[in-house]
């Protein structure tokens, strides 16, 4: 897209902070004819707040995807703020690449500018690197970090976009540590790769040294920005750190920072790469294109290309609107509620730890247990039993105790589950990425996993023999389990009286029994 083109396609956007419109139940003020589409949405939470209003996650009913609104309250903007704010539409509209969030819509609500954008239900790279403890990150996981990243900056520099707002906190990751790069509010579209920027915007940990000095500034203050993002994921501290801005630009004018990182861990490249991304002359800095072929990354380029885009089809992302005008955005504040019974209980009993962000989308039984995902793609379980029974690993927790209350299962955590089944004493569950897990006890073999029969096996377990066979959908009887495959093979396994043994050997001869 030439300038002259974006400038007329952020003319055109700009005129929706007076058109647009919504219906909700905040504001039934907005028309509708049939004509027009309509997309309907139900809140699950507050996401967080920033100094223009809030970021909420909402469920699309159509497709049952969830999205984020960012809310921004017109009335608090200026008019230069106002613009501001359609430019990160503007630039989010004409970006579109695996690792950048996706824009879908923008909505008017009397004053409040809603934009609707791609969730990641992994949080951000600033709480990933607290949740480290201090444990130091793979060297595997630095890089494909690396790679993402590198790759949505090359993209966002080929559209001639300076994001300008490069840090922890605005890079995003959804539980299959697939990252998005978000938050274009402050980027700035240039008319070629030798143009320069004046206004001094940015993080002050993240700013480049000709950004403390108030000098010009092109693409390589993100590649600064970016080693300063490096340096954090490979020691776990900040690049530059002070008690005051002053001392802050001074540290970062001065170079004054320290590679203390593990060499036992991380190899040379890295390393190297962290220089050559903070080097004090800005010519110097690789360009993003140049990151993505150094050797620590080139020789495993389309092998991580190819994991990117498996991550990225295997989310459920929003249907994009088929209609020319902007569709109107219907709210409902629709809940969905999780009720059990059985074990003495005969009137269903409301479990409140299913509401907001943990409302359920998907539940399952077995004998004495319950298991729930919930619409972020968390897996709960819980027991039925009376007087403390012992469980055989069927919760998932690392233990037997049964425990009475929904409680998360923690080995799980940074996978997306979307369906789970259970068995008498067993629970199987499929991810985003079909892949299976299993656990619980193995009396009758339904844990699938060889040299483990007659155990119990108390957290979830991967079963390998299905990594080359990805799986589309898995049912439970009480001692055995059925596998369809995104291949069309049917696989089953387990205990085969009461005529399974038939199911069996029917399957054997036809689509290749394994146990």
């Amino acid at each position: 897209m030439s300038l002259a083109e974006y400038e007329r396609h952020f003319d055109s956007l700009s005129s929706d902070l007076v058109g647009g419109s919504m219906l909700s139940e905040r504001s039934a003020s907005a028309t509708f004819n049939g004509e027009e589409e309509r997309l309907h949405y139900i809140p699950i939470r507050i996401l967080g707040r920033g100094a223009f209003g809030e970021a909420t996650l909402y469920r699309r009913t159509e497709d049952n995807s969830l999205v984020v609104w960012k809310e921004v309250d017109l009335n608090s903007l200026s008019e230069r703020e106002r613009r501001d704010v359609m430019n990160e539409i503007n630039i989010l509209s004409i970006l579109e690449h695996n690792n950048i969030i996706a824009y879908f819509n923008h909505f008017v609500d009397k004053n409040t500018l809603l934009i609707e954008l791609e969730y990641c239900n992994g949080g951000n790279l600033y709480d990933k690197i607290i949740q480290q403890k201090g444990k130091l990150f793979h060297e595997e996981v630095v890089i494909w970090y690396l790679y993402q990243i590198a790759s949505a900056v090359a993209h966002i520099h080929k559209a001639g976009i300076l994001h300008r707002d490069i840090k922890t906190l605005n890079i995003f990751l959804t539980k299959t540590d697939l990252i998005k790069l978000g938050d274009y509010g402050l980027a700035k579209k240039l008319g070629s790769e030798f143009s320069m920027a004046e206004t001094c915007v940015g993080t002050p940990y993240y700013m480049s040294p000709e950004l403390c000095q108030g000098a010009k500034y092109n693409f390589k203050s993100d590649i600064w920005a970016m080693g300063c993002v490096l340096f954090e994921v490979l020691t776990l501290t900040r690049t530059f750190d002070a008690t005051n801005a002053l001392n802050l630009c001074v540290k970062i004018v001065q170079g004054n920072w320290t590679m203390d990182v593990n060499r036992d861990v991380y190899g040379a490249g890295l390393i190297k790469l962290v220089y050559e991304c903070l080097n004090q002359d800005p010519a110097k800095r690789p360009t993003a294109e140049q990151i993505l072929d150094q050797p620590v990354l080139s020789f495993r380029r389309q092998e991580l290309a190819e994991r990117v885009a498996l991550l990225n089809s295997a989310m459920k992302k929003p249907k994009l609107s088929t209609g020319t005008e902007t569709p109107v955005a219907v709210v409902t504040t629709r809940s969905r509620e999780v009720y059990f019974w059985g074990g003495g209980k005969f009137t269903p009993q409301k479990l409140d730890t299913f509401k907001g962000g943990s409302s359920a989308q998907h539940v399952c039984a077995g004998e004495s247990h319950f298991a729930v995902v919930t619409v972020e793609k968390e897996l709960y379980t819980w027991a039925n039993v009376q007087g403390g029974a012992k469980m055989v690993g069927q919760l998932g927790h690392g233990d037997q105790a049964s425990y009475r209350q929904p409680k998360r299962v923690e080995k799980l955590q940074g996978k997306a589950i979307r369906q789970v089944e259970c068995g008498t004493d067993f629970t199987v569950c499929i991810t985003d990425e079909d892949q299976m897990y299993t656990f619980g006890s193995d009396y009758y073999g339904c844990i699938g996993v060889e040299g483990v029969m007659g155990t119990q096996i108390l957290e979830p377990v991967l079963l390998e023999f299905f990594e080359e066979r990805p799986v589309r959908q898995v049912s439970c009887g009480d001692n055995h389990v059925v596998v369809l495959t995104h291949s069309g093979d049917v696989f089953s396994w387990g205990c085969g009286e009461y005529g399974m043994a038939w199911l069996l050997l029917s399957f054997e001869f036809t689509a290749g029994v394994f146990f």
